[in-house]
Parts: C-alpha cells; structure tokens; sequence
C-alpha cells in the first residue's frame, strides 16, 4: 500500500474557514466586562446543534508523534465539533473536503499554543490527536438522538510530515 505525503500547516483562521473556527483570543478584545477587569472576545464559534442539545465532555487522548499514518477521518452530520486544549500544548488537527459524500485531499493544520477549534456540522477530520501529554482536552459538541458519526477509511494512507 503506498503512501502519500501531507505537509503540516500552521493554523490560521483565514486557511482553516472552510472546516470551522479557530478559537483563540487575538487582536483587542470586543468587550471590556467585570468592571474593567476582563476581556470578552465575542461569539467566536458556529456552534451548531441540529435537534440534540450542547454537551460538554473531557477527552484524555494518546499523544502521537510525527510522522504519522492518517488512514481514518471521521465526520458528524448532525452537529459541530469543538477541541479545546486544557493544557498550551500544540496538537494537530486533520480536515478534509467533502467530495460527493467522501472526503477529498486531506489538510494538517498544527496549532499554536492557546488555539482551539471548533469544526463545522458535517467537516470530515482526523481523530483527536496531541502531540504532548496530558491529551486532555473539553469537547463540545452535539447529544442528542440519531447517527451523528461516519467514518472513512483511506485505502491509501497518507503519512503526515512536519517538512
């Protein structure tokens, strides 16, 4: 089985648009709230839910290492997805097209400490995948009735490089 090679990316709000939200507090903040003493920046995710309502759960998820073998990508109709790292860690994040109801060629974004994303009803991704321990990370995303999960196993694997 061959392989083929997918460069990492930085993460930029501008070159991830298309999949979802990169959560991060840059520029001045909208809002200045508590009296002066916090910075609000505003609605920063398109959260979005369908029929379920927002859960919010903690994942602790294996480090891995570079490169690494991305065979699998997942996605879920029926709601988005949000990563929120508990510790300023960087950690990647795999993001694909829709193509006719499969996933096209695949994007590695790593993030910059402080980041998180939100991924976009229906975005075909990576699993969760840090680069450093703890993988803890909050996850908010959809719970409700009916199949919120489809998987898609490349037959050809592409192997993730930091070039």
């Amino acid at each position: 089985m061959t392989r083929r090679d997918l460069p990492v990316e930085p993460l930029t709000a501008a070159a991830f648009a298309a999949f979802g939200d990169v959560l991060e507090a840059e520029g001045p903040p909208d809002r200045i709230i508590n009296a002066g003493l916090c910075g609000r920046w505003h609605d920063r995710a398109r959260l979005d839910f369908g029929d379920g309502r927002a859960g919010l759960s903690v994942f602790d998820a294996v480090p891995r290492r570079l490169p690494l073998v991305l065979d699998l990508v997942e996605r879920h109709p029926m709601g988005s997805q949000a990563f929120v790292p508990l510790w300023p860690a960087p950690f990647l994040v795999i993001v694909a097209p829709d193509e006719g109801g499969q996933p096209g060629r695949p994007r590695a974004f790593l993030t910059a400490p402080g980041q998180a994303v939100n991924l976009l009803r229906g975005s075909w991704h990576g699993v969760l995948t840090p680069l450093a321990a703890p993988g803890r990370f909050v996850v908010i995303d959809r719970i409700g009735p009916g199949p919120n999960l489809q998987e898609f196993v490349y037959r050809r694997p592409w192997t993730v490089r930091r070039d």
